[in-house]
């Protein structure tokens, strides 16, 4: 598990300490077993707990209200975006995927909702238990700058129900509505906003592995056909004569044809890779509906550092590629140097 304190990730060292201390814990009678996923939250919550912080952001999991992250009870919770995914543990029914995500409110403490299109049970549900919901929409909005150089603004709420306005926002390369979000959470938790740092915080924003470029590549590891869509709308065409390649390898347990509809129409060629594990999908499967949605496979291969070593051989400077699909796609092509094409000599 990820664990960043301002700004440095934990090292191995101190991670390490902090699972001898949740062993520490377990071992202790009654011991108790613990799964990979809370021993991980319990590490990382250690880490945190000890030390220096203004402020600790937590990111729930899975359904939300049993993952565990919910043991800590928020001073202000988020709820983003709702879309069908880890169906086979959630659900297809969005409503209940809501109350589910709505499990981390607490009562009367803020709610952020950071989507317009969530289904009513995550409003619902906060009202129920008597949260202070704020709405993306209604409590607070953004809108696009009035003049070039402002390219867009921000109005929200204070703590104290004081309204707040910021204007010549930079874009992020991220989602606005999450920036939003973003601003929202961190006013309702005490945080004053001074337009200078939120631009210079919006202006060097980055998340590995979103919309992340490297040279030719850009690494997604949007997985579902909300996140695809989100990578298809900000995908650049390539320049003038090349292709727009993607290298694809999911997991059995996501929705593959969304996804590769939500592409389709962005790729010119796909290279298909395997992903091992009881989860893991091939990449005949992923070809084979690739194929029949229309869509050309260029090549099959054993693992996402393969399919890289085959496209190696095929790029052109004019070429890009989009790695997508999976975090543990993502993580492999990160962990190792991605090819390149060699400029041509004019």
């Amino acid at each position: 598990e990820r664990v960043t304190v301002d700004g440095r990730e934990a090292s191995d060292q101190r991670l390490v300490e902090g699972f001898q201390q949740v062993e520490n814990a377990r071992l202790q009678e009654p011991s108790i077993s613990l799964t990979y996923f809370e021993a991980g939250t319990l590490c990382a919550l250690w880490c945190l707990a000890n030390a220096t912080l203004d402020i600790a952001i937590l990111e729930v999991g899975l359904g939300g209200r049993l993952d565990a992250v919910n043991i800590i009870d928020a001073d202000v919770a988020i709820v983003t975006t709702i879309a069908l995914d880890h169906a086979n543990f959630l659900g297809n029914d969005l409503e209940q995927i809501g109350r589910e995500k709505a499990g981390i409110f607490r009562p009367l403490k803020p709610a952020v909702l950071g989507s317009q299109s969530l289904p009513p049970s995550v409003l619902e549900s906060a009202i129920a238990i008597a949260a202070h919901s704020y709405a993306l929409g209604t409590a607070f909005s953004h809108s696009a700058g009035e003049t070039v150089g402002n390219p867009w603004c921000w109005h929200g709420l204070a703590a104290d129900g004081s309204t707040l306005s910021l204007d010549g926002l930079p874009d992020p390369g991220l989602p606005i509505d999450n920036a939003a979000t973003a601003l929202q959470a961190l006013a309702l938790a005490g945080v004053t906003l001074q337009l200078n740092t939120v631009r210079k915080a919006l202006r060097t924003v980055t998340l590995s592995g979103r919309m992340q470029w490297v040279g030719q590549w850009c690494l997604d590891v949007g997985h579902n056909p909300h996140a695809a869509q989100y990578v298809a709308r900000r995908l650049p065409a390539p320049p003038k004569g090349g292709r727009q390649w993607a290298l694809i390898g999911m997991l059995n347990d996501k929705d593959a044809d969304g996804v590769i509809q939500a592409l389709l129409p962005s790729i010119t060629d796909w290279v298909c890779v395997t992903l091992e594990g009881e989860r893991g999908r091939s990449a005949d499967e992923l070809a084979k509906r690739i194929t029949s949605l229309g869509g050309h496979v260029y090549y099959c291969a054993d693992s996402p550092a393969a399919g890289a070593a085959k496209l190696a051989k095929q790029l052109a400077p004019e070429d890009r590629v989009l790695a997508t699909g999976s975090f543990f796609t993502v993580a492999e092509l990160l962990a190792m140097p991605l090819p390149q094409a060699t400029p041509r000599a004019r």
